[in-house]
Parts: C-alpha cells; sequence; structure tokens
C-alpha cells in the first residue's frame, strides 16, 4: 500500500511530523513502513512552461524548435516530443536544473540551433511508464491551460509530496485504504479523523425505475448496491486526481473510471463502472457462470468460466467477473453517457478462488479477498456518485438499487484488564487500556471487572481475546514491555537423531573436499524428471516467475550441472559441488507435494594437484565411489550397501551403478552420457544422487569397536579369469559368503583385460586377509578356509584361477 502524506493529511493531522518520524512511529505500531520515498527525487529548477511558438527544426525532422514562456523570459528550447504543439503548458527543466539520477541540464546546441533546457515527459521525473496516462506516455506531458507559466512545475504537479509504502500483513486489510490508515495514523497520534463530506444534489428520476437488479446467489453476493448517473461527459480527470492516484501506483484513464479508483483508494471498498447503455437490457443479475461461458476483460484476454465463478450480467451475457474484473463490453469509453456504479460485497472465498482459476490478482480481487468493510459498501458508492457528479457534470438519480442480506454488526469480544497484562506481562491500568480502545475508536464497555469491546467492521481481524490484547499492546508500545528472564524450568535444545545424521553426512562431504550448493527447488517441466531416482506426477505452480521456474524438481542434479556448467564457463578447473535439499514427488493424501530429502553431488575436471610433488589426478568413477563408500563407513552401513551396474538416461551406459541398501536401491553414481557433456560445455563430469531420508533411516545395531589384534594375519592373493560381464563385486560376495570367521577382509587391486587374454575374458585379481582375533593361525586352516572360497567362486562365479 503506497500513502501519500500530503492526501493523508486530508483526514488527519499527523502534527507536522516529518515523514521519516511518522514512519517510524507507523512501524513501531505494528504496520511496517518498507520505504520512505521522496516524490521529488532532489529535483530543482523544473517550471511550468508556456508554448509560444513551435517549428519544425530545419535540419531535423523529429525535432521542434519552441519558443517558451518560462515566467521570467521567453526562451528557446529544442524539444522531441511528438506530441508539443503551440499553446500547450508544459513542464520545462531550466539549465542548471537537476533531474532524478543527478542528471544535470545545460545549454546545448541541437543540429545547429541552441537550446536552453529540456521541455519533460514525467517519465523524465522518475514517474514510472506504466503510471502515466497513455495519452501522453510517448511523449511530453501536457498541463491543463490555466496553469501560470514559470510556477513550480514540481508544487502543480503534487511532487513535493512524500510517499510512505506499507508492508502489509493479510490480517491489515484495513490499512489498504487512506481512511484505514488514517485511523492508525489517529491512533497512534490521539488525533481525531475527517471523514470526507458527501453531499449532491439529485434528479426527480429514481434509479429503480431505469435499472432493476437481481441477485441469484445471495450467500456468494449478499450485498449488491448500483447508483445511476446520467449526462456524464467523458474527459480527462482534473490534475489533482491524476497525481492522487499516479503517488497510489494506480494510472489514470478518464475522470469516471479514475473516480472509482480514488474511492477504492480512498475507502478500500473495489468499485465498478458500467456504460449503462452498453447494458442494453436495463438490468443486473448476479449469477454463477455457465461451464464454458466466454467473457472478454478489460484486459482483452478471452476467459472461460467456470460453474463455481460468480458473474455480473445484463440478464443475457456476462458483463464482468464478480470481484475480480470487468468485461469489455460494458466499459465507460468516450461516448458515454450514463454510467451504473456498482459497489458490492462478496464473499472472500469466492473472489479468492476465480482470481486464482484465471491467474489474474486486481486491486479490487486483493481487497475482496481479504474482506472489505460491509458498512462501507453504501457509502463509497455515495461518495463515486458524488465526484463523478463534480467532475463529470453528471446528474445523479435518486436513491439506489439495492440487494441486502449481509450481517453488519459489529463482533463482540470481552476480555478482562488481568488477561490483557497476564499475556503482556505489563501493569498496564485500566484508565490507559480505555484510552487506547477510544484512540483506536472501539466501541466498549467497562463493568464488573471486565471491558466489553465491540471491533468496528474495518477490522476483521478483531476475533478473540488475544488480538484485543495486540491492539493494547502495539498503541502502549511494544518498547513499554518490560525486559525478564524466563522463569521455570527449561529444557536444554538438541538435534533429533535424523537431524544429528544430515550432520554428520554434510561434514563427511565437506571433509572430503566438496562445496555446498543451494539450488532452485523449482525448475522447468522438461527438466522435472531428468536422473530422478523415483518418478511420480509433477507438480506444476499456477503462477510460475518464468517457464524455467515452473515446476518442483524431482532430482537435485539438473541444476548441480547447471552450477558446474556457470563455474567451468568461468574458469574454474575443478568443482566438486554437494547439495542436500527436498524433491517432490506427486501428492499426499493432504494434497500437498510428497516431501523427500535427497543428496546429491558433481564432480569435474581436477582432483589432485600436487605440483610440488608432481602429483596430478583428474576425477573419475572410482574417486565418487569412494567418497560415497567413506560416507556410508562413516554411518556405519558400508556392510549393507552394494552396487550394481546399471544404465539410466542422461548417463554413461558402462560407467553407471546403482546403490542399493538391503538390496533395495537408494541411489545412482555415474558419468554424464558424453553427449550430455558436449551439451553443457563440461569434460568428464561424475555425478551421484542419495535418498537421504531412506539412507539415515535405516536401522542398524549399535557400532561397537574392537581392539586392535594382537595376533598376526595372513594373506592370499588370487587372479582369477572371468567374464567380461561379470561384475566384480558379485565375485567379492561370493568369496566373503565363502570365507566363514577368519576371513576379515577382501579387496579388489587389480583388472587385466589385455592381448594374452581369450577374447570375452577379463582377469580380476583379489586380495584376501584371514585373522583371528584371539590366537595365531597355522597354515592348515587357512588353506581349508582358502580352498572354500576357491571352489566356491568356481562353482557359483563360473570363476578360474589365472595360471
Amino acid at each position: 500500500m503506497l500513502v501519500s502524506t500530503k492526501w493523508l493529511a486530508d483526514y488527519i493531522d499527523t502534527k507536522g511530523l516529518d515523514p521519516a518520524e511518522l514512519a517510524e512511529k507507523i512501524t513501531r505500531s505494528g504496520i511496517e513502513v518498507d520505504a520512505v520515498i521522496d516524490r521529488s527525487q532532489g529535483m530543482t529548477n523544473v517550471v511550468v512552461g508556456h508554448v509560444l511558438e513551435c517549428e519544425k527544426h530545419p535540419e531535423a525532422d523529429k525535432l521542434s524548435i519552441c519558443q517558451v514562456d518560462v515566467g521570467e523570459e521567453v526562451t528557446q528550447i529544442i524539444c522531441g516530443a511528438p506530441n508539443i504543439a503551440k499553446g500547450q503548458k508544459v513542464i520545462v527543466a531550466r539549465p542548471g536544473a537537476v533531474l532524478p539520477g543527478g542528471i544535470k541540464i545545460k545549454k546545448a546546441k541541437l543540429r545547429g540551433e541552441e537550446s536552453n533546457g529540456m521541455i519533460c515527459s514525467l517519465q523524465e521525473l522518475a514517474i514510472e511508464g506504466k503510471l502515466v496516462p497513455k495519452a501522453c506516455a510517448e511523449g511530453i506531458y501536457v498541463l491543463p491551460a490555466d496553469t501560470l507559466a514559470g510556477a513550480d512545475a514540481l508544487e502543480v504537479l503534487g511532487l513535493h509530496d512524500t510517499v510512505l509504502e506499507l508492508g502489509l500483513t493479510p490480517n491489515r486489510a484495513d490499512a489498504m485504504s487512506m481512511l484505514g490508515v488514517a485511523y492508525e495514523v489517529g491512533a497512534i497520534l490521539s488525533e481525531d479523523m475527517k471523514y470526507p463530506e458527501i453531499t449532491y444534489s439529485t434528479s426527480s428520476e429514481t434509479a429503480e425505475s431505469v435499472l432493476k437488479l437481481r441477485v441469484e446467489d445471495m450467500d456468494a453476493n449478499p450485498l449488491y448496491i448500483a447508483k445511476v448517473v446520467k449526462n456524464v461527459k467523458i474527459g480527462e480527470s482534473p490534475l489533482w486526481l491524476q497525481q492522487r492516484l499516479m503517488a497510489a501506483g494506480v494510472r489514470p484513464h478518464n475522470n469516471v473510471v479514475d473516480v472509482t479508483n480514488y474511492v477504492l483508494m480512498e475507502y478500500g471498498q473495489p468499485l465498478h463502472a458500467f456504460d449503462y447503455d452498453r447494458l442494453q437490457t436495463g438490468e443486473i443479475v448476479v449469477r454463477a457462470a455457465r461451464q464454458g461461458e466466454k467473457i472478454i476483460t478489460l484486459d482483452t484476454q478471452e476467459r472461460e468460466l467456470a460453474s463455481h465463478q460468480l458473474v455480473i450480467t445484463n440478464g443475457q451475457k456476462a458483463v464482468a467477473i464478480a470481484g475480480v474484473m470487468g468485461g469489455a463490453n460494458s466499459e465507460v469509453h468516450e461516448g458515454t453517457t450514463t454510467v451504473v456504479i456498482e459497489s458490492a460485497y462478496f464473499k472472500p472465498a469466492s473472489v479468492r478462488q476465480t482470481s486464482k482459476d484465471h491467474n489474474l490478482r486486481s486491486d479490487a480481487s486483493s481487497r475482496f479477498e481479504k474482506g472489505v468493510d460491509p458498512n462501507r459498501v453504501e457509502a463509497a458508492a455515495e461518495r463515486a456518485a458524488q465526484l463523478i457528479a463534480e467532475l463529470a457534470g453528471g446528474e445523479i438519480l435518486q436513491g439506489s438499487v439495492v440487494a441486502d442480506e449481509l450481517n453488519k454488526s459489529q463482533k463482540e469480544v470481552v476480555v478482562s484488564p488481568d488477561f490483557i497484562n497476564n499475556r503482556l506481562g505489563m501493569k498496564i491500568s485500566l484508565e490507559d487500556m480505555t484510552s487506547i480502545l477510544s484512540r483506536l475508536k472501539f466501541e466498549f464497555e467497562a463493568a464488573n471487572g471486565l471491558l466489553y469491546i465491540k471491533a468496528p467492521t474495518r477490522r476483521q481481524d478483531i476475533q478473540i481475546e488475544e488480538d484485543i490484547v495486540e491492539e493494547i499492546a502495539r498503541i502502549y508500545g511494544y518498547d513499554e514491555i518490560p525486559l525478564t528472564l524466563p522463569e521455570g524450568e527449561s529444557t536444554p535444545g538438541g538435534l533429533t537423531p535424523y537431524q544429528a545424521q544430515r550432520r554428520i553426512v554434510r561434514n563427511y562431504l565437506e571433509g572430503a573436499g566438496l562445496q555446498q550448493a543451494i539450488t532452485y527447488s523449482l525448475t522447468s517441466k522438461e527438466l522435472a524428471q531428468s536422473f530422478a531416482l523415483e518418478t511420480a506426477p509433477v507438480t506444476e505452480l499456477l503462477m510460475p516467475m518464468s517457464e524455467d521456474r515452473s515446476t518442483l524438481r524431482q532430482s537435485l542434479i539438473p541444476h548441480l550441472l547447471e552450477a558446474a556448467t556457470y563455474n567451468v564457463a568461468r574458469k574454474a578447473d575443478a568443482v566438486t559441488m554437494f547439495e542436500t535439499g527436498s524433491v517432490f514427488l506427486g501428492e499426499t493424501s493432504e494434497g500437498l507435494p510428497h516431501e523427500e530429502e535427497h543428496v546429491a553431488a558433481v564432480l569435474t575436471g581436477k582432483w589432485l594437484d600436487h605440483s610440488w610433488q608432481g602429483e596430478r589426478k583428474t576425477v573419475d568413477f572410482f574417486v565418487l565411489k569412494g567418497i560415497i563408500e567413506g560416507l556410508f563407513a562413516k554411518l556405519g552401513l558400508d556392510n549393507h550397501v552394494s552396487f550394481e551396474q546399471a544404465q539410466m538416461d542422461g548417463l554413461h551406459p558402462g560407467r553407471t551403478a546403482t546403490i542399493k541398501l538391503a538390496d533395495k536401491m537408494i541411489g545412482i553414481v555415474g558419468q554424464l552420457h558424453p553427449t550430455e557433456q558436449k551439451k553443457r560445455d563440461l569434460k568428464e563430469t561424475y555425478v551421484m544422487e542419495l535418498n537421504l531420508a531412506k539412507l539415515l533411516t535405516f536401522s542398524i545395531e549399535p557400532l561397537l569397536y574392537t581392539p586392535v589384534p594382537r595376533f598376526p594375519s595372513i594373506s592370499r592373493d588370487i587372479a582369477l579369469v572371468v567374464e567380461r560381464a561379470q561384475a566384480a563385486g558379485d565375485l567379492e560376495k561370493i568369496i566373503r559368503s565363502a570365507g566363514g570367521k577368519l576371513l576379515k577382509d577382501v579387496r579388489v587391486f587389480d583388472l587385466y583385460e589385455g592381448e594374452k587374454m581369450e577374447p570375452g575374458q577379463k582377469s580380476v585379481a583379489f586380495s584376501l586377509t584371514y585373522e583371528d582375533p584371539e590366537r595365531t593361525l597355522i597354515d592348515e586352516e587357512v588353506v581349508k578356509a582358502h580352498s572354500k572360497v576357491l571352489k566356491a567362486l568356481e562353482t557359483e562365479g563360473n570363476a578360474q584361477l589365472r595360471g
């Protein structure tokens, strides 16, 4: 919410407070002021000019030579605006003027002609292009003809003003209006506010004689008020109205539409103006849309409606989406002479759902969906009728056309002063409490040791006792709450077993030389399931920031690869990153995305570079596999994990393995496919991903430490000839199974596939360690155990000892 302090002064005396001081007081009372914006932007020497003559530049088709009266003198200025013309009152930055951004204006020559200053557009005065009226969006801004030449242009434009940007929480819908902010400032400063006076004359004709109203769904629309104004003349709004709208972040259009937007900002009540003649039927019917019914809205988009959405119709076809946006077929235009003003209360849930369905949020829908003040609906309609009559020369018909079943009663809350003080840990007197309630304009009665409070309907966030506690505290001053140490027993904080294990994972990977990365949970629909350990229906956002951030990810690897590409492109010769984060797989029974935590890593480039020792090593499959095995050992899971050769889209078919925990797949490790590497401008790159949730919740027996053996071990090396497709991991399993209790360790130390081997065969060498912690082994025992291993390898693995 943008609040002009000049506009705010119409309703409340701010006691001459500096805007920064006022912002500080508002923030301390519970509504954060995000920014204090000086609209003058430090501009100087900007005046009103009167264009006396305007001729084409002899040397440039798009330039004009203007003779401009700036009050003290007539000076020549070269202007390139397409809409410059003789007789206009314009904004002139004189030589020596300073414009936003520190731009200084000097005398200059353009194509041989002298130019003493600059004729300015609103954009050059730091007014956003989206707020500039369309008529002058591509050129200069033309001031009213009665503006005095030489006057301070910033004063004329209302730019000697400060705007407060309020960061409102969803419960403070009351502050989404100038009157709501005035109530708030009045409570802070103990000042009474001034309400706008609404007085006007009416014709003898009644609104009910020209307009019929029927509301078919009173639950979704319990209050609808329509007023009729005849003989209006559509034109530009006066400058004061345009400037107030621009200060509030609203673009001016014409006098009728601007009045509805002005009242929206003033009262917080959305309004809509229909062209009566375009309605054609003299009737308004509010009903549920027909499934598949279509309407072209004011943004020129055709929208298909659903049966749960509420629409305003002329009895035959839809002319507006209730509470969201009007239709182009009933829009006020230059030829409009009779206007129907709509002011209504629409059920918040209905507007919220409709706005969500159409991916369409407007100033109106943002207020309706939070709940407007039911007691301001009629007042806003009356205020709009008054202003249209004043600014568009309209004639207001008597009365209004009304359908009303809305409960406008105030919410009553009963609370005791002791309850308030106990909750705050303070000793606020009853007199101070009643004073604060009076400043907030809450009706109340103090009796029998209780406060009987009626919260005004503008404050729909006041529902329970704790809401009153908050109101008392924030106006009394949060700074007044005493600082005390908590009393009673305290429970020291700690990590859950899962959190402790997750921390071990992160610490281990950092200790192994990897750097932690944090990437987006959102990705494109095309990448959402890439490299996923498990796929499920994807979750897409209704209103994504972009197509690249439209879908929740099901793997961490794609974004880590993007990060790797980014770093390699910036001459990083080694990228070793990991991430722990969530992936999202389908939906839970509650309709929310099912979330699982994974850990993933990407390695590319150098792994070791010890130039002094001449030792260099690039990343390969076994570097990453070794890191993973070290992690499992750290978690005490190394005896439960196995690797199996596998194939996966995007990974190298011969250098990829699935990782199993107790025979259930929990992850992958492998090299990125060469085509993927080329596409991403990467050299050999290796990735892994593990289901961290399954990994850390796996049940294992407590880790027991054994003493260092006092007796020597015996080693036996064997070289086996096997089929080339035989996995070394399968052979290791056979060895461990057959080795019995004396076999303590098995490791692969050689692989040979050279010319001395038969086609389709390879040699794998293992080192086996036998040991008994209680005594020294004798050869016969080792021979017996080793023979069982060799026999098992021959029968189960079809392996032969290499001669």
